[in-house]
């Protein structure tokens, strides 16, 4: 089959690779339809290769149709369309069972210390082969993958698979009061989707914060206030909106490659031309991130207030300001989305009305092999493009 693999930074290319087989009797075979490149994708693409192998299939945002079943699947049969959340997760265990699926304790990989493999997310959770794929195989067939109706677009139900319960779990967290406030830093594809969420939930004020003219402008045509970071102190701005005080919550939606702190840029880059083994042992033991949007979050957010984090962040050894989270008496919010925990509040939104504008939510969607440029193009956020969806089926 074609895939999406890794060889090198800023190096993905489609190639052919095994089809993927049944291996346990649970598992199913999912033909891919419709797969994203999602903003954590980036950090492989630009940070993570030390964890990563010449040839891991990426990818783990994917919606298709059911080709084939093991003998122990009941729930589907071949010919159903089903969306696969992120996390490889058993759905029966007792973090599951608490709807931690993210915190999956059959799936944890602990030899990294880490939680819930993911589908396409390097060695760090799993090496489990991603979704930019023709084919995909998807354990726990009975528990995992979310069946879903024939007919509508693909756009209508794939972001289930990561960006919308991404971004609820993110407007959860942050505990925003009825028609209270919320900055969302960030307006890539998550922070876009989480503006909308409170926005649909009732929040009286929904403050979007980014230096991308065409999201800013996406965003305030749905409602957002916008302020573009460019343009000045963004605290300063979120202050004025809210008479002085910040907004109730404050989303992360950037994480670790935050914009500003050129020191720490340039660390992280300095970790990504080491040798593999050197550089995987030094970001896991003191590796550091860019906190600015975190930074900016604490200081934008009122006293008392919730800070959600979102955005992605992997560094071991980050300076954390907690004297001022502590006098601000701050609570701070985080962790992996756990996919199906939000499955059943969000599928009543995906609907012919499309409360949260999803069928028209792509900016791009290309063919498979037009992978690695979407790749460039969105790190280096040019021609509009805040989310892509690729089609491993689509002619060139």
């Amino acid at each position: 089959m074609r895939a999406l693999t890794w060889h090198g930074k800023r190096d993905v290319r489609v190639e052919a690779v095994p089809d993927p087989r049944i291996e346990e009797d649970t598992d199913v075979i999912v033909r891919v339809t419709s797969t994203g490149i999602c903003g954590s994708d980036l950090h492989l693409y630009e940070l993570l290769g030390p964890f990563l192998e010449p040839g891991d299939v990426l990818g783990h945002e994917p919606i298709g149709i059911v080709e084939e079943t093991g003998p122990e699947v009941t729930a589907l049969k071949p010919g159903d369309r089903v969306v696969v959340p992120f996390n490889v997760a058993c759905g029966t265990c007792f973090m599951c069972g608490r709807g931690l699926q993210s915190q999956c304790e059959t799936t944890q990989v602990r030899g990294r210390g880490k939680g819930a493999a993911l589908f396409g997310y390097s060695k760090l959770y799993g090496q489990v082969p991603g979704a930019q794929a023709e084919f995909l195989r998807v354990p726990f067939g009975d528990t995992m993958p979310v069946r879903v109706p024939h007919g509508p677009p693909d756009q209508r139900y794939v972001y289930l698979s990561d960006v919308l319960p991404t971004a609820w779990q993110a407007v959860e967290y942050a505990a925003v009061p009825p028609g209270g406030s919320v900055t969302v830093l960030g307006l890539g594809p998550i922070g876009d989707m989480a503006a909308r969420i409170a926005l649909h939930r009732g929040a009286g004020l929904v403050v979007g914060v980014d230096l991308v003219p065409e999201r800013l402008a996406r965003a305030a045509a749905r409602g957002v206030t916008t302020v573009d970071l460019r343009a000045g102190d963004v605290v300063a701005a979120v202050r004025d909106l809210t008479e002085g005080r910040g907004t109730d919550a404050v989303i992360d939606a950037v994480g670790m490659e935050a914009h500003g702190a050129p020191g720490w840029k340039a660390a992280q880059q300095f970790v990504g031309l080491l040798p593999g083994p050197w550089a995987e042992k030094l970001m896991e033991r003191v590796g550091v991130d860019r906190l600015a949007a975190l930074h900016t979050a604490i200081e934008a957010v009122r006293r008392g207030g919730t800070v959600s984090l979102a955005g992605v962040y992997g560094g071991m050894a980050d300076p954390m300001p907690l004297m001022t989270l502590f006098d601000k008496q701050i609570q701070l919010r985080m962790g992996q989305a756990n996919v199906r925990r939000w499955v059943d509040d969000i599928l009543p939104l995906l609907t012919d009305d499309d409360p949260l504008g999803v069928e028209g939510f792509a900016t791009h969607t290309l063919p498979l092999e037009q992978g690695p440029e979407a790749y460039r193009r969105f790190q280096g956020k040019e021609d509009g493009m805040v989310k892509t969806l690729l089609l491993p089926w689509a002619a060139m």
